[in-house]
Parts: structure tokens; sequence; C-alpha cells
């Protein structure tokens, strides 16, 4: 037997059994990284008495002597702890606690007294007790617990990821992201937790921690403030690319119009990376408040052709008119949509023969208007009649009807040949469009507007006109 003095200086009087056992389950989780050995064991035997086994090299006395372990330090984005200074800080809290503990290896076995330090015999200081193993060749090492509670045991899993029950969502070079099943979300570092937070969307594990994290992680690792890891959180997000993840922020960012968003939701950066990859998953529709107000018609053909709505705040839709999502396309706004469904919309065009006798009346109608306009430019070269028209471009109602510039050609909705009058403003407001050149809700095309209805009053109150606006009107009555 040997006894070996663990030169503890300041013992953590706050530490609870549940801290303590963190610490032999932490280092028992990096042993099983570390030497590629199965995952702890953590079982209660029948004679009421509690067991952390690793499957690893065992452990030996000269752990004790160590502030901390060269091959932890060395790999700080596998392993959980520095093997040595939570183990004398876990022994000591043992003993405080009146917690027998027993360690077995195949190295020895060693149990924990208080003995005078030395040659002092009035200092008595706690000291790790060193005896033959029972078992030498035993594999890994087991510490073995008297007076422990299965609340003590529950209490210290708690504190690690492995027990958690969180639903993994997605992986990355930084760490992955987790669905807590506990009230709050929690920052974990290779797998312990050191934070928790109230208001976050997701519960991180950090396997990748920054030197400020790392220099943040007291002997607690315990209550680390957000500075410390807020750029790994975020670094863990914009790696991120499932559709997962993807559709839980943006579910998110719909509420950001209410105030309720998680804090994630509250970086720019990470909103834009969620709509980047929801845009390159599926069809999605970016509106505003004010395009969802506005959209008219555009809306209703989205919803038809089964793209999906997401509202979006005005500053990130302005980061989306200057993006593009993981495939490199640009996202879809309103604009974009309109462009969109106009290129591919096609007129269903009504034959002549096809019109009834009073439609064919009302549009017989149209050369007489025609002949009102300047003789020696021929602006127009078809006029024909659609049963579909595209949404004009500031109701977002069907337009009743269209001039195109590139064809010379008017297009006129059925609906307008219900009778004289509504067929005559919808062709007079297209002729002057082509005859002028301006477009609509502008003052030119008010001010040219104005000139055609001056020229057609005037022409059309001369004495003996045979055929005149007035008469024409009256046709309908």
């Amino acid at each position: 037997m040997k006894k070996f003095d663990l030169n503890i200086e300041k013992v953590l009087e706050h530490w609870s059994l549940a801290h303590a056992l963190r610490e032999i389950i932490a280092n028992a989780l990096d042993e099983s990284i570390l030497s590629n050995t199965q995952q702890p064991l953590i079982h209660k035997d029948s004679n009421g008495l509690w067991h952390i086994k690793d499957y690893g090299r065992g452990l030996k006395y000269e752990h004790l002597t160590q502030n901390e372990n060269t091959e932890k330090t060395e790999n700080p984005n596998k392993v959980i702890g520095k093997f040595g200074v939570g183990l004398k800080d876990a022994l000591a809290t043992f003993d405080r606690r009146q917690i027998e503990v027993t360690i077995h290896s195949r190295y020895s076995d060693i149990t924990i007294e208080k003995a005078p330090k030395g040659d002092f015999e009035d200092v008595v200081t706690l000291h790790a007790i060193v005896k033959e193993p029972t078992n030498p060749e035993m594999v890994g090492t087991e510490f073995i617990f008297s007076g422990l509670q299965d609340s003590d045991i529950d209490d210290a899993k708690d504190f690690f990821l492995l027990y958690s029950g969180d639903k993994l969502i997605e992986e990355t070079k930084y760490g992955s992201i987790y669905i807590s099943r506990k009230k709050s979300a929690r920052i974990y570092v290779n797998g312990i937790c050191v934070a928790e937070e109230e208001n976050f969307l997701f519960s991180y594990n950090i396997t990748s921690p920054t030197k400020k994290l790392l220099q943040s992680l007291n002997r607690e690792r315990s209550n680390v403030g957000r500075s410390a890891y807020t750029d790994r959180v975020k670094s863990i997000l914009l790696e991120c690319t499932s559709n997962e993840s993807a559709e839980l922020l943006v579910d998110d960012l719909q509420n950001m119009q209410t105030g309720v968003t998680h804090d994630e939701l509250q970086w720019i950066d990470v909103q834009l990376h969620a709509c980047k990859i929801l845009s390159s998953k599926e069809k999605v529709l970016f509106l505003t408040a004010y395009d969802l107000m506005d959209g008219g018609k555009y809306i209703n053909y989205a919803k038809e052709e089964g793209i999906r709505i997401v509202t979006v705040p005005d500053n990130l839709a302005l980061k989306l008119q200057s993006s593009k999502d993981l495939n490199g396309n640009e996202f879809r706004d309103l604009d974009v949509f309109a462009a969109e469904w106009n290129q591919n919309f096609e007129f269903k065009l009504v034959d002549y023969k096809k019109l009834s006798k009073r439609e064919k009346e009302v549009f017989d109608h149209k050369d007489t208007i025609l002949n009102w306009f300047p003789h020696q430019r021929k602006a127009v070269k078809t006029i024909v009649i659609s049963e579909t028209m595209r949404p004009d471009n500031y109701s977002g109602d069907d337009a009743l009807g269209l001039w195109e510039p590139a064809n010379k050609r008017i297009i006129i909705k059925r609906s307008q040949l219900s009778n004289v009058q509504a067929f005559t403003g919808t062709f007079l407001h297209e002729l002057v469009h082509a005859f002028t050149g301006t477009d609509d809700v502008t003052l030119e095309f008010e001010q040219e507007m104005t000139k055609m209805l001056g020229k057609l009053a005037v022409n059309n109150i001369k004495p003996n006109k045979k055929v005149g606006l007035l008469n024409i009107f009256k046709i309908n009555r």
C-alpha cells in the first residue's frame, strides 16, 4: 500500500455531488474517444452501489499528479476536460460529502482518505491510497460509489448531451444543432453543457471551440457567457444545409413581425442563410408585408402553382435582392415571380368566328375608333381578343387590355365585348399607349389621354357627323 498526497489546495465548497460525478463521467467519455473504445457503462448493482466504467487504457496513480493532460490539451476538438484537474476536485467533493469511492484498473486499486502530510503529523490532507490491483487483467477503469442517491446520478448525467435525449438536426464542421426536449436550449462543448439559453431555437454542441471559448471554460465549465460562444453558434448555423434546419429557422422568421422570434433570428446573416437553403430546396416566393397587401393576383398564381409563400422583413428583402441561393440562383421576390409568370404566360386567343353575334357587333367598331387616330402612323398591326389576360402592373388584377410594342399588337379581354362603352374605353386606352409610347400611371400618359379625349370631343360635336362617339355610346342603351 502506498499513500499519495493529492495536494488539493482549494476545495470547491459549492460543488455538489452532481458536479463531482460529472467529472468522472467526462473523463470516462474522453477515454472512450481517445482510445476508440465503447461508451462508458453507468449502472447500479444489486447492493445499491453505483458504477461508472470505461473500457479504455486504465487509470494509473500518476494521473493524479497532473494538472493537465497533454493528450487532452492537444485534442480540444474531441474531448471534454483536462484529466487530473477535475478528477482531484471530484475526489475532494466525494470526501467532503461522505461518499466512499473505490477506483479499479489493471494497474491498481485506489481509495481516498485523510492522512498526515508527509512528516507533518499535525497537517492532515486528502490522500489516495494505492494498492495492488484486484484484477490485473481488467480492461478500462471502474469507479464504485457507496452512499450515492439515484438522483445524484440523474443530475450528473443531465450535464451531458449523450444522455439528454435531444434530437440531432444537423452536423457541421464546427458542431451540431439539436432540438432540445427541455424548456431551455443548451450550449454544449464536446458534449458537456456549459450554458443554457432560454430564448434560443436550437441547442448546440460545439466540437470546434474557438480560443476565446476555451479560455472561458473555468473549472466548473458552466455559466459561460454568451459572448464566448456566439461566433461558433453563428458558424454552425451558417454551415447548415439541411432542409429541416432551414424550415425551422424560416418558420420562426415568420414571427418576426410580432416580435416573438428566437434570438438566432435576430442575426440577419442567419436569416439570409436560412432563405438560401430553403430557396435551393424548393420553390419559394419571398414577400414583405407590403407585398402581401399589394401583390394582387400574382400571389394567388404562386399558390396555385404550389410555390411556398415566405414573409420576410424589409431589411432582409433588400439582402435577398443582391444575393444568390446555394444553387447560385436569384431569390424569387414579387418582381421576379411576375416576370417569370408573364414570360411563361400564354394568351387564350379567340377566333373572330367564335364570337357571339353581339360580341362581333361591338368588336366591329374597332376600325371606326382606329380612324380617329393619325392615319400617317401605322402604330397598330393587329387587334385580338383573349379569354385570359396577364395581371396589370399596378392593381394586380387581370388587365382589361394590353399593348405589346414588340408585336405592335393590342389584346382586349373578351369580357370587354359585353358592351360598346367597355370596349371603347379599353381600346382607346391601349391606342393612346400605341400612338404615344407613354406608360400607365405617368403624367405623360395622362396628358396624352387628355389631348386625345379633347380631339375626339371636337370631332364629334361637328354638325352632320354621320358616325361619332356620341352615337356609338347610344348603341348599347
